[in-house]
Parts: structure tokens; C-alpha cells; sequence
């Protein structure tokens, strides 16, 4: 039984695939929780550095950081891609590339130049396939993002941005919504808008003091408003990262489920295979027999 023979490799292979892709949804789903934990627990930070730095500019109206600065017309940007380094994760990193490919789109119908740094293997190939302007990148951050492996590369919009090569930075990264959904996001990282400074009447009362600076205001704010970017960046990274957990393990699962369910046809087919061969067999006996005794 050439046929059946056959069969019976395609299952074991199957149940073997089958076996790692059930681990390999294990291990996301303990990941995953670790990566939540780390994003939760990074937000009550950014938080409290978002609340003194508004604070701070406007108790300081005399001087005005540049990276609050009005935002005119946009003549070249700058764009930080936040993907992964592995794959097997859905479609996560398809979604936010697609969304970020028109974005380039756009600025280039619009005439604008374009700088870009890739955080997570996937994106740093994706732009060099595209022949988009790399920078800079930052790649093989591992489980736990490394906030001075995320500084480097992202200063250098910062600096450009400071100097006025660029007139505004974006964050391209999958915000995390819950377990089952991911959704891509472009937001501007500069000019810092008026809305992500803006405080609640709760948060205003919290601060009802004046500040001393040491050394001067401009130093001061420049350098909480820098520490608040930075907040900003490794939050997205965190959230990319506890997307990419929940991502993998859903694909996982549906993997193993879909090896499931072909192991089942594969079975089925093989006794189909194996009950004609045995019928087969016994009707060439039969006739045989019947030939014999005739």
C-alpha cells in the first residue's frame, strides 16, 4: 500500500508541526502576559512626566520649547517604524506596514522628503525593500525593550527635528486593544500637539506651585520635554511588543487547530484508502476461490 504508506508520513508530519506550534502558543501566551505587565506598568511614568512638562510650559509661557513649537506646512518628515524581529505573528506587522506605505505614499505625491528609522527587523527590511531613506535602526531588541537601545536612533529625528532639517516626526506602531485585537496607529511624536499636554481640572489643582530652574527654564523644560519623547517611543515599543505576544498566540492556536482538523481529513482519507485496498483484496480472493471450485 504505496498510497497508504504516503498518507501515514503526511499525519506524522502534521502531528509534528501540530506539536510545535502548541508550544510555540504556550510560550506566546506566557510572553504575552509578561509583555502586558511591562506596558501597563510603563504608562503611570509617562503619565506623571506628560503632567509636570504641560505644567511646566504653562507656567513658563515666556519660553517655548522646540518641540512645541506651531506646526506649519510640512516639507519633510520623519517617520519611526515600530515592528517586529520575528515573524509567525498574523498579520500584525502586515497591517501596520500597509498603513505606513500610504502614509509615504502620501508625502511623496505631497512633495515632501522623508527620513526614516526601523525599530524591529521586519520594518528595517520592509524600508530597504521600498528603497525608503533609513537612518538609522534599531533591531534585535529581544522580550524586554531596552529604552538606550531605542534613544540612539530615535535622537537622530530629534536632533534633525531641534535643528529644523524635518518639520515633524510620526510614531507608526499596533496599539494594543485587548488579546483578540490590534490596531495600527500613526500618531505625530512633533511638534508635541496641545492635546496630549493638556491636563484635567483634577491634574491642574494637583500642581498649584512655581518652580525654581537650575540652571535656567530652556534647559529644564528641553530636557523633560526630551525624557517625555522618550517616554512616548518606548511606550509604543511596549505596545508593539505585548501585540506582537497576543498575536502569535492567536495565530498559533488557529495553527494547531488547522493541523487538527487536517490530521482528521488525512485520517479519514487513509482508511477510506485502506477499506478499499482490503476490499479489493478479498474480492480477488473470492473470485479466486469461484474460479477454482468452477
Amino acid at each position: 500500500m504505496a498510497v497508504g504508506k504516503e498518507i501515514r508520513t503526511k499525519i506524522k508530519s502534521v502531528e509534528n508541526t501540530k506539536k510545535i506550534t502548541k508550544a510555540m502558543e504556550m510560550v506566546a501566551a506566557s510572553k504575552m502576559r509578561k509583555a502586558q505587565e511591562r506596558m501597563r506598568h510603563a504608562r503611570p511614568y509617562s503619565d506623571k512626566v506628560r503632567n509636570i512638562a504641560a505644567h511646566l510650559s504653562q507656567a513658563n509661557p515666556e519660553y517655548r520649547s522646540p518641540f512645541m513649537r506651531v506646526a506649519g506646512q510640512v516639507q519633510s518628515a520623519g517617520y519611526v517604524v515600530v515592528t517586529t524581529d520575528k515573524g509567525l505573528c498574523g498579520g500584525l506587522n502586515t497591517n501596520i506596514l500597509r498603513a505606513v506605505t500610504q502614509r509615504l505614499r502620501d508625502a511623496q505625491n505631497a512633495g515632501q522628503s522623508i527620513k526614516a528609522v526601523a525599530v524591529g527587523n521586519k520594518g528595517f527590511g520592509f524600508l530597504n525593500r521600498i528603497g525608503a531613506p533609513v537612518i538609522a535602526h534599531a533591531i534585535q531588541l529581544g522580550d524586554a525593550p531596552q529604552l538606550e537601545k531605542l534613544i540612539g536612533p530615535v535622537k537622530v529625528l530629534l536632533d534633525a527635528f531641534v535643528a529644523g532639517e524635518i518639520d515633524a516626526v510620526y510614531i507608526c506602531y499596533t496599539k494594543f486593544i485587548n488579546t483578540m485585537k490590534q490596531e495600527p496607529v500613526v500618531e505625530q511624536l512633533l511638534p508635541l500637539s496641545a492635546d496630549r499636554l493638556e491636563q484635567t481640572a483634577a491634574e491642574k489643582a494637583q500642581y498649584g506651585w512655581d518652580y525654581l530652574y537650575e540652571p535656567d527654564a530652556p534647559t529644564v523644560i528641553d530636557e523633560l520635554l526630551k525624557r517625555y519623547i522618550e517616554a512616548l517611543v518606548y511606550q509604543a515599543v511596549a505596545e508593539n511588543m505585548a501585540s506582537e505576544q497576543s498575536a502569535r498566540m492567536v495565530a498559533m492556536k488557529a495553527a494547531t487547530d488547522n493541523a487538527g482538523n487536517l490530521i482528521n481529513e488525512l485520517k479519514l482519507v487513509y482508511n477510506k484508502t485502506r477499506q478499499a485496498a482490503i476490499t479489493k483484496e478479498l474480492s480477488e480472493i473470492v473470485g479466486g476461490a469461484a474460479a477454482i471450485s468452477g
